[in-house]
């Protein structure tokens, strides 16, 4: 595992996120690439990387870098993904996966020709130990039948109208933004879980800022409130800053999902409940080391991620102790754990365990069902 080294793109948030995670795996990192030449000096000098890409190309050509990870803006990330397959390289690229449908079944296609190279997406979420622990549960029937499931993912950094990212922008990120940038990691996750699939979709998405202020200068991600601009400019917005979804699983199975960033005092904040006929099964990322099991007729059961409790899928995915807190930046290392474990043992195909393209286009298909319900408001049929 430990041969292959990344080329990571993008000196943004995820960029140094991912870089930490590969490290802490003993992968090297070929070099990096920013979106300017000056960017992508400072971004090596800071983290200690010797080799500064000058252009994308030079990435593709590079024989040093065996896999490439895309942390840019979403409008880059079909020919990015594309070209860096078609050059030979494994590619593991943020969510959402395309900008469309088009896109992404595009890319599911252009990585089945290349059985041999990973094609991933970077759904980390799932790699909380106590998410796999429920995904055990589940799968032996612990929870019993499914009744339904409910959740929400909330954050609180576009709250204000003078909070800008390029996300906001239906030109960089795509036209929806609350649903695909952390709802897709619900719906995703949820997937994952229970391995229930979306049937249909029933979604009131809203706009609280139809008009930002744009900084007249940088800003980057979650950083906002410590950074002040004198100067700013109107900038009219038409994505999503908040939705409620209906869902409707396949077999009859109810759920629903609501998903902000404009919601005061969660930094990041995912959360479900899975009620089944035998337990309910809770789980809240900002909390993420315990989970809850529910009961009807004794008391409830608090488990707190102790890789001795676990079962031995979720014990893979738990390096420390229990009491020892394992997070976000952790998950981020399992995931890529996974990926390229996978293609140590050469198990890469569509059977894959990581996030593959395949999850990707799954929840681009779910994403354009949504803005059809919203616009439309009514149930739409999600797409085989």
């Amino acid at each position: 595992m430990n041969s292959i080294k990344v080329a990571v793109v993008g000196t943004g948030f995820m960029g140094w996120v991912h870089i930490e995670a590969l490290r802490r795996l003993g992968i090297g990192i070929s070099g990096v690439l920013g979106s300017s030449p000056e960017k992508t000096k400072v971004f090596a000098l800071k983290t200690g990387i010797t080799k500064a890409y000058a252009s994308y190309e030079e990435v593709l050509a590079d024989p040093d870098a065996g896999s490439v990870h895309l942390g840019v803006p979403n409008k880059f990330h079909f020919l990015m993904a594309k070209q860096a397959l078609e050059a030979g390289k494994h590619v593991l690229c943020e969510k959402p996966l395309a900008m469309n449908t088009v896109e992404s079944a595009a890319l599911v296609a252009i990585a089945a020709k290349y059985p041999k190279q990973a094609a991933g997406v970077n759904y980390n979420i799932r790699y909380y130990p106590l998410c796999i622990e429920a995904k055990d549960r589940i799968r032996k029937k612990e929870l019993g039948d499914i009744f339904h499931i409910t959740g929400s993912y909330s954050q609180d950094w576009l709250l204000h109208d003078t909070d800008y990212n390029w996300r906001v922008l239906d030109s960089e990120g795509g036209e929806l933004r609350a649903v695909s940038d952390i709802g897709t990691h619900w719906l995703d996750l949820i997937y994952f879980i229970t391995g229930l699939e979306v049937e249909s979709v029933c979604a009131d998405l809203q706009t609280v800022h139809p008009v930002r202020k744009r900084p007249k200068g940088e800003i980057a991600t979650f950083q906002g409130k410590g950074q002040t601009f004198v100067d700013t400019e109107n900038i009219p917005i038409t994505t999503d800053d908040y939705g409620s979804i209906l869902l409707r699983f396949k077999g009859g199975k109810k759920g629903l999902l609501w998903v902000s960033q404009v919601s005061a005092g969660h930094k990041n904040c995912l959360r479900f409940e899975i009620a089944g006929s035998k337990q309910a099964v809770s789980w809240n990322s900002e909390k993420p080391n315990e989970i809850m099991f529910g009961n009807r007729d004794k008391a409830n059961e608090i488990l707190l991620r102790d890789p001795s409790l676990l079962g031995n899928d979720a014990r893979k995915f738990a390096d420390y102790p229990g009491g020892h807190n394992e997070g976000y930046d952790d998950s981020f290392k399992m995931c890529f754990r996974g990926f390229y474990d996978a293609i140590a043992s050469g198990k890469t195909g569509p059977d894959a365990q990581y996030p593959t393209f395949a999850d990707g286009h799954r929840e681009i298909v779910l994403c354009e069902a949504i803005l059809q319900s919203h616009r439309e408001q009514r149930w739409i049929k999600v797409k085989e």
